[in-house]
């Protein structure tokens, strides 16, 4: 059984690494050593002690339940390894199994792996266009429920959004053929060229130019589910539009700009990921906008910037200073959009302090949870604020009183 036991411990350790935990060789070798010193007494101290070894960080937990509900409970090992370590084999409930976070990428993880001898005619029907079915699953779809291949579609989808002309005059002038507006100093120009015997008249019009987008991104580990995908999209903007600035911040302010001009998304990713050391940590809202309203916000938000503020407003450490930051951020821009992933929830109600600080600064408060909500998104940049999106009703919906059945 001690050969069996290491062999299904690997096993488990692969699954848990294909679906996306960071599982070690080291790791491995401390699970076979706790189950085999025959201190284990039931399938929940098995649960808890590999849980204890694999599992680094509070958002992988719903992964890791997954895994080893499917993994375990489908070959019956437990209850084999209970009766080989003490003389009576306890019995467990069958618990049914919820369709949480991650579900779908565990269930992918365990799936056999393609075969390498098969046609390439079937990779190449993996890899062809969506259908329009496929298309509108997809953009209803959660990203924290896709599979793997689903999150590389969406990623092509995303590239392929495209934002609306939300083009603003600027103050400039640029020459014209024919107009309503005379330029005088060249037509004034013109006529001295040919001795001021005849006045050819020349027109003007106001250029106008794209305004700039400055995305401030939370990296924290509540948000690292989201954000990466939302880095994607910032990457395919960056590629449409030449003033996209992007900041990302968890416990600290990262420029990222230049790691997202990068032309292969995935290489961008990386060099960002790279750039920001405090990915996947906590959450210091209120010292990010601080920095980024100290150094930043003369630099980046000249010309009418959108701010989009990717956030979900879990604040760690809460004064007055967040109302402040935000009030200050708001007055700064043209346009100020909370993008808050909690929105897809129906019972989500503005009741923690940081996001009531943060809601009156604001002139937009939506969701961005899928493709329909980052469509959507691209959309509003080009109109007026909705009156559906509208803080304020967020906050009278939290000042109204439970009723209780």
């Amino acid at each position: 059984m001690t050969g069996k036991l290491s062999e299904n411990v690997a096993y488990f350790a692969r699954a848990l690494r294909a679906a996306g935990l960071p599982v070690g060789s080291g790791a491995v070798v401390e699970a076979v050593e706790a189950l085999g010193d025959g201190a284990l007494g039931d399938r929940d101290d098995v649960y808890w002690a590999l849980h204890a070894i694999f599992v680094k960080k509070h958002e992988d937990s719903p992964i890791y339940d997954q895994a080893f509900r499917l993994f375990w409970r489908r070959r019956n090992l437990i209850e084999k390894i209970m009766a080989q370590m003490s003389p009576v084999s306890p019995g467990a409930e069958r618990q049914p199994q919820k369709a949480e976070a991650g579900a779908l990428r565990v269930a992918e993880a365990f799936s056999p792996p393609a075969r390498e001898d098969e046609p390439p005619v079937e990779l190449t029907e993996l890899t062809a266009r969506l259908t329009v079915s496929d298309r509108e699953m997809l953009k209803s779809r959660d990203f924290a429920q896709m599979t793997a291949a689903e999150i590389a579609r969406a990623k092509q989808l995303m590239a392929e959004l495209r934002l609306p002309d939300d083009s603003v005059p600027t103050r400039r002038f640029r020459p014209l053929a024919h107009g309503r507006t005379i330029d005088l100093r060249r037509t004034l120009r013109q006529s001295l060229r040919g001795g001021g015997g005849s006045i050819d008249l020349a027109f003007r019009e106001r250029r106008e130019m794209h305004p700039p987008i400055v995305a401030l991104v939370d990296i924290s580990g509540s948000m690292a589910e989201y954000s990466r995908i939302f880095l994607h999209f910032l990457h395919a903007l960056t590629e449409k539009r030449r003033r996209v600035h992007s900041f990302v911040f968890g416990t600290r302010l990262t420029n990222v700009t230049r790691m997202l001009k990068a032309r292969d998304p995935d290489e961008a990713l990386a060099l960002a990921g790279r750039a920001a050391p405090d990915w996947e940590g906590g959450t210091r809202i209120s010292a990010a906008l601080h920095e980024f309203n100290r150094v930043w916000s003369r630099r980046v938000l000249a010309g009418g910037a959108v701010v989009l503020l990717f956030t979900d407003g879990l604040e760690r450490h809460l004064d007055d200073s967040l109302a402040f930051e935000m009030d200050r951020l708001h007055r700064s821009c043209r346009q100020l959009i909370w993008l808050n992933p909690l929105l897809r929830y129906d019972a989500f109600a503005a009741r923690a302090s940081g996001i009531r600080a943060m809601l009156p600064h604001v002139d937009s408060f939506r969701p961005i949870h899928n493709l329909a909500a980052m469509a959507d998104l691209c959309t509003a940049l080009s109109r007026e604020v909705g009156r559906e999106n509208d803080p304020r009703l967020w906050l009278k919906r939290a000042q109204m009183p439970r009723i209780s059945a």
